[in-house]
């Protein structure tokens, strides 16, 4: 018998936000506890910096060039392996409630059984496995969907027009009208992706995730193993949190970040040190990913918009800790409360306001990549409270989900366990995590290639429409811990440049079996 898993994702959530790292806009006390009662890791890196490859990442234990599931739009093969389907064969009930998006949402033709699930209304359908068997999808006996907004097939969709069609309207429209992500602004100060929610708090759907988490939760036998992956859509743009919640943060009485440069000419003068697609995104010239709104202009960002959104993002942050709060009490409410490991994390970051910028694409820096990771593990096990410095991935989390139920790590996976503390991580040589980055849209490629260390953060860019394979950034932690100085043609720095830059071929050149890629079928 393994010990029950509860793993806990959110989307686009920056380390910065959670108190326990520091955070000092939203408040987290249900997070900050886990922490203080487990492994807390201050480096933790994604496998990509966009939803679908980072979160198949999650359920395969592989990076994105061996899943195949290299960018948004690109669906993960439905028989690809799963960590769900191996706890599944260990006798594990499973279910994923709330954002799953290993298929694209926009999907008008039903091709794809994600999205089809809320109107058979059934939990779950066979789908062939890995290793050729038929099984339930991906391993999960239980799916129950939602996404950012309320258009679509999804469960959450459906529910909010059955049982409250008066809310559709309070909704920011995800979408305009040529399916592009909308740059219309809202709020009071005129933010993208903004809008003021009059929605009631008990049907947005934060706490629609954790009603159907308690409730899958409490159907399940006492003496079950399960494993109950409860993903939570926000605090993801769009930033339209419940109206009346809104007061808990007054946008106003918000710091501007640390790394937000008020004059127009010191921005201009930090992203002209980078990698060119970084001024060429910020003046309006180029678009390389499909999440940031193609008819907005960085540029045109203000320091209240900043406020903004960084107000509405902490309340969406404090109503999800709220949220894992009743989970967690429903939890011990069962009886369950020694035997349940938590992992809370989230699959990529965001901007909000470092640099001049929102939102994310192919910029590889600690605002999109460095995550908010806490381990919990059973309490029966008599933890020790510690926090890892060493640089570690979601890629290792498939292995962790194995070990804590018991069984061996199975052959396709590519990540090791997470360490327990410093000592572990140095002792299995955890030196250093790869991000991977790469899109084909709007007539753009781009394709990089980065790896962190616990001194360096090295940027490839491999050739694309914008880079030619000459071009990249390397920046200093200990020196530079914003990441402004790019340093990636300093001759001091040569010989790690050289040492990193063989790191990265050895990634990329790693042996290890790789999908065929997938075709881009959906912008998202």
């Amino acid at each position: 018998m393994g010990r029950r898993i509860l793993f806990i994702t959110t989307d686009q959530q920056r380390y910065d936000t959670v108190g326990a790292n520091g955070g000092l806009v939203a408040r987290t006390p249900t997070l900050d506890r886990l922490a203080a009662e487990g492994i807390r890791y201050e480096r933790c890196q994604p496998t990509s910096v966009v939803c679908m490859p980072s979160r198949a990442s999650m359920l395969t234990g592989q990076y994105p060039s061996a899943h195949g599931a290299w960018m948004n739009g690109v669906p993960l093969a439905v028989d690809a392996p799963s960590i769900a389907a191996h706890l599944h064969d260990a006798g594990y009930a499973t279910a994923l409630i709330g954002k799953a998006h290993f298929e694209p949402f926009l999907d008008p033709f039903g091709r794809y059984p994600e999205n089809a699930l809320a109107h058979l209304g059934i939990p779950t359908v066979e789908s062939p496995w890995f290793d050729g068997r038929r099984g339930v999808h991906r391993g999960f006996d239980h799916l129950e969907f939602a996404t950012h907004g309320v258009l679509g097939p999804l469960h959450y969709a459906q529910w909010i027009r059955e049982q409250h069609p008066e809310a559709l309207g309070g909704f920011y429209a995800v979408v305009d009208g040529d399916l592009n992500v909308n740059a219309a602004g809202g709020g009071d100060t005129g933010a993208p992706q903004v809008a003021i929610n009059p929605v009631a708090r008990d049907w947005y759907h934060t706490d629609w995730v954790a009603d159907r988490t308690i409730a899958w939760l409490e159907s399940q036998p006492v003496e079950r193993d399960w494993f109950c992956w409860m993903s939570f859509p926000d605090p993801h743009h769009p930033w339209d949190p419940p109206a009346a919640e809104r007061a808990r943060v007054p946008w106003r009485e918000v710091a501007l970040p640390i790394n937000y440069p008020q004059r127009a000419e010191d921005r201009e003068r930090l992203l002209d040190q980078k990698a060119q697609h970084w001024r060429m995104w910020y003046d309006g010239r180029l678009v390389s990913n499909y999440e940031a709104p193609a008819k907005w202009v960085p540029a045109t960002l203000t320091a209240d918009q900043v406020r903004e959104v960084n107000a509405l993002n902490a309340v969406e942050v404090e109503l999800i800790d709220e949220a894992i709060g009743r989970v967690l009490r429903a939890i011990r409410e069962r009886g369950w409360g020694e035997d349940v490991d938590v992992i809370f994390t989230t699959d990529h970051g965001e901007f909000q306001g470092d640099y001049g910028l929102l939102f994310k694409g192919p910029y590889h820096v600690d605002s999109l990549m460095r995550l908010p990771l806490i381990w919990r593990p059973a309490p029966s096990t008599a933890p020790s409270p510690t926090v890892v410095s060493a640089p570690v991935s979601l890629v290792s989390l498939a292995a962790t989900f194995a070990d804590i139920a018991g069984t061996a790590r199975p052959d396709w996976v590519e990540g090791e366990r997470l360490p327990i503390n410093d000592r572990d991580a140095q002792d299995r040589n955890f030196v250093g995590t790869i991000t991977e980055w790469d899109s084909a849209l709007f007539g753009v490629d781009v394709h990089v290639r980065t790896i962190l260390t616990d001194r360096y953060l090295y940027t490839e860019y491999q050739p694309g429409s914008v880079h030619d394979g000459s071009e990249g950034e390397l920046y200093d932690l200990v020196d530079d811990p914003l990441q402004r100085v790019n340093r990636f043609s300093d001759p001091t720095l040569s010989e790690a440049r050289s040492s990193l830059h063989e790191q990265l071929a050895l990634h990329e050149t790693r042996e290890v079996e790789r999908a065929i890629p997938g075709r881009l079928v959906a912008p998202v």
